[in-house]
């Protein structure tokens, strides 16, 4: 069993934040320590698109037909242009690119005859699995190492951050 331990620095061990300013260093350090993970997940994309050799917009859309496919739910253009926010001609351009190197499979809509729905492939899926499947593996032993009062603090925290970053301000 892997041990992940979690050390909390003390305000002497924590330099100061080059962004926060706390009189209280603890949330400074909590603030300081998700904008580090926050960085290592996004070099962590970075080399996955480098592995898989693809863009951002690629790896969201996979990701998003994964979760649409456990939810068997159907996906058309018109949804991934509205969940990526780009254009009809981008979401086009996108997919072709996806279909070309069989990543993904269109086929006719049973329900509207003038779309059609959009299936990661098992290649795709497989090529996901082998290159994230260690990273999660290693991601999922630190969360079962926890209670569930621990559990349920993160889960509280996190979706506080994410209203408050989804909050735009005027």
């Amino acid at each position: 069993m892997v041990r992940h331990n979690i050390a909390m620095s003390t305000s002497a061990e924590q330099p100061p934040s080059y962004w926060y300013v706390d009189e209280d260093a603890r949330s400074t350090s909590v603030m300081e320590a998700m904008r580090s993970y926050r960085a290592a997940e996004v070099a962590m994309r970075r080399r996955t698109q480098q592995s898989m050799d693809m863009g951002e917009n690629e790896l969201l859309v996979l990701r998003f037909l994964a979760r649409a496919h456990m939810r068997r739910e159907n996906v058309t253009p018109v949804t991934l242009s509205r969940y990526l926010g780009i254009t009809s001609a981008s979401t086009t351009a996108l997919l072709d690119r996806l279909e070309k190197s069989g990543h993904i499979t269109r086929t006719p809509n049973p329900g509207d005859r003038r779309s059609v729905l959009i299936r990661s492939s098992e290649k795709s899926d497989d090529e996901v699995r082998q290159t994230l499947s260690a990273m999660h593996e290693r991601m999922m032993a630190v969360v079962r190492e926890m209670d569930q009062d621990q559990r349920d603090t993160v889960i509280r925290f996190l979706d506080a951050m994410r209203v408050a970053v989804d909050h735009i301000d005027a």
